[in-house]
């Protein structure tokens, strides 16, 4: 069916190549349980290696400058592969290019823990496999990440606010069983490669639940989309993309480098594992909830702002905050930072007035987000190296939410990309 036809039919303009929408309702459920739960999967390689970092850096031997490349080079790959996705998926439909992604996940996943006992320097062992296994991963999730959008936009145009919700809160339940169940996989086999490995298996089966639903959707039909907009030019686009790109310097530097800060206040392994488990499932409460409150308002100026001061702010006292008072700046940080991810990623859906729109501005802010956003990881581990603390990122975060809050208001006024 041609686009013009679709549209006097009253189905959604597609934005990934001339895949039709699922043909029953049955099958749209499918897809949606099948979106949210790979969703589920795409931070647990994040949270879970920074729950168990001091044990990995130990019996690892992991040198200093491995430690920043492993928490900077996922986040910087997200940026690299996520303009592809728009291309890929038009050659070969949305479907199953989130299959081979979810495909190359699992089998990172797998190599990431591999190797032996160094015999040639510190971390000569683990370390290549850390590396190839964490870039196979940061590969596939930048896939992921640009993908999920324009399927919602395409298929769900009238349950955004439901269906942002419920991916963008998986992703952060996916953050939160990384961190939460990691350390105790660790403590219970004594091996932090078992620890890591473990998270291959619900990659495994969502490869599998989603093979059925890949394999059914018609492969895209190449063709040149005459028109429309053009993201690279406008300032809307660009004013998402800074909110975006302040959102992922907090919220990977949050993944990253939250437990090693608790731990570093005095916090022991399982508490602190605990703690960032609790903050991230706030992050659920706030991206469940985000989406729906960010769609029903005119705008999205004021929530855009409170929930990027939120952020910023818990992360600041997170690190230099009174002590007694941690679980309260944790929660502050999860509540604002959950809110912050889902109503920047609402951002691709509200600003944009089709699939194909909504497929090129999620390419551009998550290539240019995630690429700029990994700096976020980088400088604070460069700071710590630095300074001995992490006071310094506790500052540099205070103003990266400030900064946030201004490009949110920005992105919050309502326009289209046009």
């Amino acid at each position: 069916m041609s686009e013009a036809a679709a549209r006097a039919a009253g189905r959604p303009r597609t934005g990934t190549g001339g895949d039709a929408p699922p043909a029953s309702r049955r099958q749209a459920i499918y897809l949606g349980v099948c979106l949210v739960l790979i969703g589920l999967n795409l931070r647990t390689v994040f949270s879970s290696f920074s729950a168990i970092l001091p044990e990995i850096t130990a019996q690892a031997a992991l040198p200093g400058w491995a430690v920043v490349v492993l928490t900077t080079v996922p986040v910087t790959l997200l940026g690299v592969f996520a303009p592809l996705a728009p291309v890929l998926a038009r050659r070969f439909g949305p479907e199953r290019v989130l299959l081979g992604a979810m495909a190359v996940l699992t089998a990172g996943l797998l190599l990431r823990p591999a190797g032996g006992p160094g015999t040639s320097g510190p971390g000569a062992g683990h370390l290549p496999a850390l590396l190839a296994g964490t870039a196979a991963c940061g590969a596939a999730i930048a896939l992921c990440n640009v993908l999920l959008p324009g399927l919602v936009k395409r298929d769900f145009p009238h349950r955004l606010g439901l269906m942002g919700g419920l991916y963008t809160t998986a992703i952060c339940a996916s953050a939160a069983l990384g961190a939460g169940f990691t350390y105790p996989v660790y403590t219970a086999t004594g091996e932090w490669t078992v620890a890591l490995w473990a998270w291959a298996v619900p990659a495994a089966v969502v490869l599998l639940l989603f093979l059925p639903a890949a394999l059914r959707s018609r492969p895209a039909r190449l063709r040149v989309h005459s028109g429309g907009a053009n993201v690279w030019r406008s300032p809307v686009a660009w004013q998402v993309t800074l909110f975006m790109v302040l959102q992922a310097m907090m919220s990977f530097s949050v993944f990253a480098w939250l437990a090693p800060i608790l731990r570093e206040r005095g916090v022991d392994g399982a508490t602190a594992g605990l703690m960032v488990s609790v903050s991230i499932g706030l992050q659920m409460l706030g991206s469940l909830f985000a989406p729906a409150l960010a769609a029903r308002f005119r705008d999205q100026r004021a929530i855009n702002t409170v929930v990027a001061l939120m952020t910023g702010g818990g992360f600041a006292l997170s690190i230099f905050g009174p002590l007694d008072l941690v679980w309260a700046w944790a929660g502050l940080l999860g509540l604002g930072q959950g809110s912050l991810t889902a109503v920047a990623l609402t951002m691709i859906m509200l600003r944009t007035r089709d699939g194909h729109t909504a497929a090129h501005l999620s390419g551009m802010m998550q290539g240019v987000g995630y690429g700029l956003g990994s700096t976020g990881t980088l400088l604070v581990g460069q700071l710590h190296q630095a300074t001995g603390s992490f006071t310094a990122a506790g500052i540099m975060f205070l103003l990266v939410g400030a900064l946030a809050a201004v490009f949110g208001y920005r992105a919050g006024i309502r326009r289209y990309v046009d």
